[in-house]
């Protein structure tokens, strides 16, 4: 009996000990959560309760060089539900889905959705955002917010890009200074109960949004609008496929017009002629007898920038590079004598001139205005494989310009070692290669501006939006592409080319013009398709303004001297006085 008891006891006293053990433990663990980890649990407690709905930042304006708006804001609105404070799911539901205009089903499967917040759409537009608000349900949260807005509608809109769903750059500037025009969002933090309703007393922690940058482009409005209405005008009366012009200072190379037409609506810039509005989430879908991605190429091409994604062969404008380097090279003078048949033979090639019949004996600057592929054929011999590759790469034509815009396409040109006479002699006067319409005007403004090799760009500066920060851009410029009197010489040759050669047509009375005129077949040459094309600057002894213009496949004449110079006559015309550019001395 003693020794069961003994036992029993022994039995008692482990167990007590070992409770008093574990209490031990457990007043040791909450000790430790209580006063090491107390403020981690706190902030777990305090997120368990707390709400958080962003305010969206105002995305930075884009302003013209005059200060013109032309990407703003427009104020819509958010609207969600947060399904553990709905009272009336059934009137939610009908006031929503009323206006919305998205289904009842839709609507309501969002609204039963057990989430912590559940959006039901964006972009909604505040008219009637300050309806649903005013009805005052419970549970659904109207939330102001930002889309993005173009004043002036398909205005340049390839270079100025658009914005998609969530207010994030998509093409063009917009994308490109993405980081300057985005802002900071903000946030709205609320305390709600165990169940997730609102506490009415607690108030609301707000964290203000940040508004994007203002960003000051060398776009001109009055330029821009000016040279898409010219584009239009030779697009329709020739029935050309597309036009696209680019107006630049060649001293600096800011870009005061980029016309690539057609342009499409950046206000609406999902929508397609073709076929029916199509959005991403839509992948996969077919709409108007399309699928996605068939409506997604279209989009893609609609969106394409011409002037720096795409490459063609210059044709005859490209002769000015060719000039500019034998008068370099001392190989050629404004006195030498040349003499066309209408052809040249090259080894085995037989490669014709414009003319067939030839333009005779000529000089070369007489080959220049005429535009004679003998003339420049010759220079090109004379040049030879290594000292015509050698100017290519000092003039930048193997290197992307750097224009501030994605996607710049890059030259298409022979490799040195595979190149023969008869390439040398097609490159000599722009075929068989391809470049970029902003290289070329680009490698044209660095010849005539004494030399130095610019970079084309459109931001000029940018600005905080309370005014509390400014900087402006600076861009790179090489010297000594070509010597001053290389330069003053091809400003002379392309005066006389205007005045009285291929490009009489664009001659402005009173100003002083150069440019060169082009005529490229585009490939495969048996289908007989054109690209016209017309340079110019003026005025012809100190340039201030150069434009290009490219129409591309014209019905009927195609001829660049007969068709495209004439428009960067008439735009001339129309800005030079606009840019406060005078007429030159002794002109009426």
């Amino acid at each position: 009996m003693a020794s069961f008891l003994a036992h029993h006891k022994r039995k008692i006293f482990v167990v007590i000990l070992c409770s008093a053990l574990l209490m031990t433990g457990l007043c040791g663990q909450l000790g430790y959560l209580m006063i090491f980890q107390s403020e981690h649990y706190s902030q777990m407690a305090e997120e368990l309760h707390e709400r958080e709905r962003t305010i969206k930042a105002a995305r930075g304006e884009i302003r013209d060089r005059n200060g013109t708006v032309i990407a703003a804001n427009r104020t819509v609105c958010t609207v969600s539900v947060i399904h553990s404070q709905i009272e009336e799911p059934e009137q939610v539901i009908a006031v929503l889905t009323s206006e919305l205009g998205i289904s009842e089903a839709e609507i309501r499967k969002k609204v039963e959705k057990r989430s912590s917040r559940e959006i039901i759409k964006t972009n909604v537009d505040k008219a009637v955002g300050d309806r649903i608000r005013g009805q005052g349900l419970a549970g659904v949260k109207v939330d102001e917010d930002y889309k993005r807005y173009y004043p002036y509608g398909s205005m340049a809109s390839k270079v100025l890009g658009f914005t998609g769903a969530d207010n994030q750059g998509i093409i063009g500037l917009e994308v490109m200074y993405e980081s300057e025009l985005k802002g900071m969002d903000g946030k709205i933090l609320t305390l709600t109960d165990a169940k997730g309703v609102e506490l009415e007393n607690a108030g609301e922690d707000r964290i203000e949004p940040v508004p994007g940058n203002t960003l000051t482009v060398s776009l001109d409005v009055n330029i821009q609008k000016y040279a898409e209405q010219a584009a239009y005008q030779v697009m329709e009366k020739k029935g050309a496929k597309a036009v696209s012009i680019i107006i630049m200072n060649p001293q600096n190379g800011e870009i005061y017009a980029m016309v690539n037409a057609p342009e499409f609506d950046l206000n609406n810039p999902f929508s397609l002629e073709e076929a029916s509005l199509w959005q991403p989430e839509d992948a996969g879908e077919e709409k108007g007898g399309m699928t996605a991605e068939e409506q997604q190429l279209l989009l893609n091409q609609m969106w394409r920038n011409r002037s720096i994604n795409d490459t063609y062969e210059p044709g005859s404008t490209f002769k000015i590079v060719t000039a500019a380097a034998g008068l370099e090279q001392g190989v050629v003078s404004l006195t030498d004598q040349f003499s066309c048949p209408g052809f040249r033979i090259v080894e085995d090639r037989k490669i014709r001139c414009h003319k067939v019949g030839g333009h005779g004996s000529e000089t070369f600057l007489q080959g220049a205005m005429n535009s004679c592929n003998p003339v420049f054929i010759d220079v090109g011999q004379r040049l030879g494989v290594e000292a015509f590759y050698h100017y290519f790469q000092q003039f930048g034509l193997l290197e992307k310009t750097g224009i501030d815009l994605p996607g710049e396409a890059s030259t298409i040109m022979h490799k040195k070692e595979n190149m023969g006479l008869v390439e040398l002699a097609t490159v000599s006067f722009g075929q068989s290669f391809q470049i970029t319409p902003i290289q070329l005007i680009t490698t044209a403004a660095s010849i005539i501006n004494g030399g130095n090799r610019i970079t084309p760009h459109f931001a000029v500066s940018v600005e905080r939006n309370d005014g509390t920060g400014y900087r402006e851009y600076e861009y790179p410029v090489r010297t000594g592409v070509v010597s001053e009197e290389t330069s003053a010489a091809m400003r002379y040759i392309l005066e006389q080319v205007v005045a009285e050669g291929s490009g009489r047509k664009a001659a402005v009375e009173g100003y002083r013009i150069g440019g060169k005129t082009a005529t490229s077949e585009k490939l495969p040459r048996s289908l007989k398709k054109y690209i016209s094309s017309f340079i110019g600057f003026a005025p012809a002894d100190d340039p201030q303004v150069i434009a290009l213009i490219t129409i591309d496949e014209p019905v009927g004449i195609y001829y660049g001297g007969t068709i495209a110079a004439p428009v960067i006559g008439d735009i001339f015309k129309n800005i030079l006085p606009y840019l406060e550019i005078q007429i030159a001395e002794g002109s009426d």
